[in-house]
């Protein structure tokens, strides 16, 4: 039957949400400029050397003295003491590109989307929750052998090894992964391949196990020998059917793609051996914000679809970096423009050191709704949160309890660790003065957790 919406009355009903704004940036206007110039040491460096991965690793920032050499006057010697104070009280260390160097906006560096993920400032550091774990989705608990998770009944985590090209300072994976920290001796794996067969015997020994996450770590870090290596002996396991490649690396050095030639082709070799077993191969990536989106990446991207290598994403939310339903939905947009499929967006994990980075599940809840419909359904991401504890990936709108007030959410996981419940605690920077108090109690604290669990 036929309705004609001219006469049908609207609803009435309001919503204390903001409405989502109507008027969004183009998404398909990516940066071609050469943006890198402004940074006084890469002033005369010339498209074709920035466009080799070779240049980006070689004055790849580590510590605020390369930092200021490199910026020169561009910031002012305050954000360096405050940046050094920040690395003092933070579990990763230093290590940002020439390429996210050029996209931060210095003019404007304390607002800025990029530079708040890679470069700390202790001026915006918020004390951690007192519930905070450096490894809070308990992965090595999960792990039979060093470097394997393994937590659902049909996947499960390698990490090969521990490096990456770029260190996020709110990496889940804080407890293992790059250089220790003044606050974080991190966990030792060695890159070896004798554990690599401890991995490869154990991935064997599990018929049930059918689809692997190669991490670290980065997969760009891997050699592209162990790359290719690592995809053919799971590949020719009877068991497997999936192998996924983690990396940031098309967000924060896509140069690689274009220039690495070695890699890349091992790539293609491992995915075309996939095809031809009929079983799946594909990068899963990492974006935050639409302006790390550019036609670097897109050319990058160009030259996966033409190997027929297929890439997904896999976002995290930031307060002030993606929070809001403009941002948030022109960067599934951009992303489904070049062609990398938006297929998760993560609640911040409880890790130490990144509260100002959290956000309450409401957010997520809320910036779902108006991400859904903004486009194509399978371009749409899955909201989720890794439930602390080891619950595994929940739906953002599926907590058994969720109390505004305290900021407890509660969550089941029946096909991964059943009869079991684990909580999430929204940032106290989003909690009123009253409930911040609470929390600074044990005894409340208690209560409040106990009441979230039903047992009050």
């Amino acid at each position: 039957m036929l309705i004609d919406t001219a006469h049908v009355d609207p609803p009435t009903q309001s919503t204390s949400d903001e409405p989502p704004s109507r008027v969004f940036p183009d998404h398909r206007a990516l940066r071609r400029d050469e943006f890198w110039r402004g940074i006084p040491a890469y002033a005369k460096v010339s498209e074709e050397e920035f466009r080799t991965h070779t240049f980006q690793n070689r004055h790849t920032v580590t510590n605020p003295r390369q930092l200021k050499e490199t910026l020169g006057a561009l910031a002012p010697e305050g954000f360096y003491e405050d940046l050094q104070a920040a690395l003092d009280h933070a579990p990763m260390a230093l290590r940002i590109s020439p390429y996210l160097l050029g996209l931060i906006d210095w003019r404007d560096p304390l607002h800025d989307p990029i530079r708040t993920q890679f470069l700390p400032l202790r001026s915006q550091q918020q004390p951690d929750h007192p519930l905070l774990q450096l490894d809070s989705l308990h992965e090595q608990e999960d792990s039979p052998v060093p470097g394997l998770t393994h937590r659902y009944p049909d996947k499960a985590l390698f990490l090969p090894q521990l490096s990456c090209p770029v260190y996020c300072r709110f990496c889940t994976r804080s407890y293992a992964v790059g250089n220790d920290t003044p606050e974080v001796e991190k966990l030792a794996l060695t890159t070896s391949l004798a554990r690599w067969e401890q991995a490869f015997a154990y991935i064997a020994s599990q018929p049930d196990l059918e689809d692997i996450v190669i991490s670290g770590g980065d997969s760009y870090n891997l050699k592209a020998d162990h790359l290719q290596l690592i995809g053919e002996r799971l590949l020719k396991m009877p068991n497997i059917r999936r192998i996924r490649y983690a990396t940031k690396g098309l967000c924060v050095m896509p140069q690689k793609i274009l220039s690495d030639h070695a890699w890349t082709d091992a790539l293609t070799r491992v995915a075309e051996l996939g095809r031809s077993l009929h079983k799946d191969v594909v990068v899963h990536t990492h974006f935050n914000h639409p302006a790390e989106i550019t036609s670097i990446t897109q050319d990058a991207m160009n030259v996966l679809v033409e190997r027929g290598i297929h890439v997904r994403c896999q976002t995290v939310l930031q307060r002030t970096v993606n929070d809001d339903p403009a941002t948030m939905t022109q960067l599934v947009r951009r992303l489904s423009y070049v062609n990398v499929h938006p297929y998760y967006v993560y609640m911040h994990d409880m890790v130490p050191g990144v509260e100002d980075l959290r956000t309450p599940l409401a957010t997520a809840q809320k910036l779902e709704k108006y991400v859904r419909g903004a486009t194509a359904g399978f371009n749409t991401p899955a909201f989720v949160l890794d439930a602390p504890g080891g619950g595994g990936k929940r739906d953002v709108h599926s907590p058994e309890r969720y109390d505004r007030a305290t900021g407890i959410s509660v969550f089941t996981s029946p096909s991964v660790k059943p009869g079991k419940q684990f909580l999430y605690f929204d940032p106290l920077h989003s909690l009123s003065e009253d409930q911040r108090q609470r929390w600074t109690i044990p005894a409340e604290r208690r209560a409040m957790i106990d009441a979230a669990l039903g047992k009050s």
